[in-house]
């Protein structure tokens, strides 16, 4: 249960557990509590989204899961997913305009948008975004974003996009786990949480639904170059291949525009960056 005290602060109920009341109460939408499917544990929200997928489920169908027991990152990494002390949820797409099925990368960048904006929503703090898939807060990740296609279960045509979205909601008591540790923190990692998991749930559900109902990407790229994390990064491509460059913004579809050492101008749509200090 909240208790609101001002637009950005409220009294919460620590304890309350995942539910879809608990989700419905702050949707747009009420209809998509049909589409809802809340789990204690699963081994991943994004491959039950896929199952789901391939057997018809709808755009808007959403997994969420209090725990995951092999949590999926980027280039085959697990997702750290312990229970009551995260948010991890997958929402099955079907987008209607071709821009999002052709370039199916804008979408992990319209979910770091929708996120980034349920926070700012619902909480006083203003986190960022490290292309292409993490947002940050205070200098730490706080959430990895994962976008998936499935093929269709009928005609085998990948047109199902599946979007993974996993938030560190508070830190565990223990800290971190050794591999993360440095790189990792919470959207309450000092403090006690101002919103519930529900809430945030559910407002990252109205973002991210709503802009896949738009036509034009420009407004939503737009409020992500506010929130880009720019600057000096390294690079990585495979296991060995890395170099140092600048990035100085994203192009129309989501693509980083780094500035080589060299001064030469490429946009990335692949790869992996980390920030260097």
């Amino acid at each position: 249960m909240e208790t609101i005290t001002n637009k950005k602060h409220r009294l919460i109920d620590d304890d309350e557990p995942l539910s879809v009341q608990g989700i419905v109460a702050f949707l747009s939408d009420k209809s998509i509590a049909d589409k809802l499917h809340i789990h204690d544990t699963l081994k991943s929200t994004n491959d039950t989204a896929k199952e789901l997928a391939m057997v018809g489920a709808g755009h808007g169908t959403i997994v969420i899961a209090d725990r995951q027991t092999a949590g999926k990152g980027r280039y085959g990494r697990s997702f750290f997913s312990p229970p009551k002390q995260g948010i991890y949820m997958s929402l099955v797409l079907q987008p209607t305009h071709p821009e999002l099925i052709r370039v199916p990368t804008l979408l992990t960048a319209y979910a770091a948008v929708a996120v980034c904006q349920a926070i700012e929503a619902t909480t006083d703090k203003k986190p960022q975004i490290k292309w292409v898939n993490d947002v940050f807060l205070e200098g730490k990740k706080i959430c990895g974003i994962l976008t998936e296609t499935t093929a269709d279960g009928k005609n085998g045509n990948s047109m199902w996009i599946v979007t993974g979205i996993g938030i560190n909601f508070t830190a565990p008591e223990t800290g971190f786990p050794d591999e993360i540790k440095d790189s990792a923190g919470a959207l309450f990692s000092r403090v006690k949480p101002t919103v519930t998991r529900n809430r945030l749930i559910a407002e990252i559900i109205n973002c991210l639904l709503g802009y896949t109902e738009k036509k034009d990407s420009k407004e939503i790229l737009a409020q992500y170059r506010d929130r880009l994390i720019l600057g000096r990064v390294e690079v990585i491509f495979g296991n060995n291949d890395a170099y140092i460059a600048t990035s100085v913004d994203i192009d129309d579809i989501g693509r980083l525009v780094i500035r080589k050492d060299k001064g030469d101008i490429i946009s990335l749509d692949s790869g992996e960056i980390r920030i260097k200090h």
